[in-house]
């Protein structure tokens, strides 16, 4: 079979040689991977991590959006345009007052008060008498003639205060009677929202109380005028002196009596701020 053992032989030879050429194909490309693993690559540096620039300008505030100011008419002060309106508004309410029958039949007018609405210093009474009952005005009696020299003493005219009661009618008297009686606490207490109208209306720097009877109606203070006279109160926020009432002064009419009255005004008129003379400062003291 030499046809068979020529072509074996060929291809052992052709095997080889390709066993040869592959081999140094395959060290050179060892070299070749071996020499590019030893040799250093150039390559770009990377470049650092650059923050974000910052601008200089700095960070805005945050802050709570603001509301402007609500724009409001101003108010009048005091309600001064329409005081005097006010006053005779309260004046034509009180003149045709029925909330006492008994008043109502007895009486011959209501007696509302007289004098300056603008006045910083009001006097106030108990009741309306029996003068004042038929002249509409109140303390036009012998107590009031001495009212009103104290009144002038003080260095004020009887048109300068305001002078009111705390009951607007007369007590009504049993048929055939004369004279007065005290006002009952709970006809006061009808007839007090009508003072406190008034009052408010004024708006006086100072309130003095005439009598212990005239006390109770404004604060319910039943202590006798002895223990109250010369003594500050407070009524609807306004500073309020007690002192005796003219009468008291007409049935006692001692020095020393007329002296505590008299004190009790000198303390009126230092708390309003009025110079004192030494002869104001000296009446009725023991020569």
């Amino acid at each position: 079979m030499p046809q068979f053992e020529d072509a074996l032989k060929i291809v052992h030879e052709s095997l080889l040689q390709f066993q040869e050429k592959g081999g140094a194909e395959l060290r050179a490309s060892a070299r070749s991977l071996e020499s590019l693993v030893k040799t250093p690559t150039k390559t770009a540096p990377i470049p650092a991590r650059q923050e974000p620039q910052r601008l200089n300008t700095p960070a805005p505030t945050l802050t709570a959006p603001v509301t402007p100011p609500l724009q409001t008419a101003p108010l009048p002060p005091s309600r001064i345009g329409d005081k005097a309106a006010r006053f005779e508004e309260l004046r034509t309410r009180v003149l045709v007052c029925e909330k006492c029958p008994h008043l109502v039949q007895s009486r011959t007018q209501v007696v509302f008060g007289v004098g300056n609405i603008d006045a910083e210093l009001m006097f106030v009474g108990e009741a309306p008498g029996e003068d004042e009952d038929l002249q509409g005005e109140p303390f036009v009696g012998k107590a009031g003639q001495l009212l009103t020299k104290i009144i002038e003493t003080m260095g004020f005219e009887r048109n300068d205060v305001f002078i009111g009661n705390v009951l607007k009618c007369r007590p009504d008297m049993p048929h055939g009677t004369s004279g007065n009686r005290k006002p009952k606490s709970d006809e006061m207490k009808v007839c007090l929202p009508y003072l406190i109208e008034q009052i408010g209306i004024i708006r006086p720097r100072i309130l003095i109380a005439l009598g212990a009877t005239a006390m109770e109606g404004l604060t319910g203070n039943t202590e006798p005028m002895n223990r109250q006279r010369g003594r500050w109160f407070e009524f609807e926020g306004i500073p309020l002196m007690a002192t005796y009432h003219p009468a008291y002064l007409l049935r006692n009419q001692s020095l020393s009596e007329k002296r505590k009255v008299w004190e009790d005004m000198l303390l009126v008129l230092e708390r309003l701020g009025k110079t004192v003379s030494a002869k104001q400062r000296g009446y009725f003291l023991p020569k």
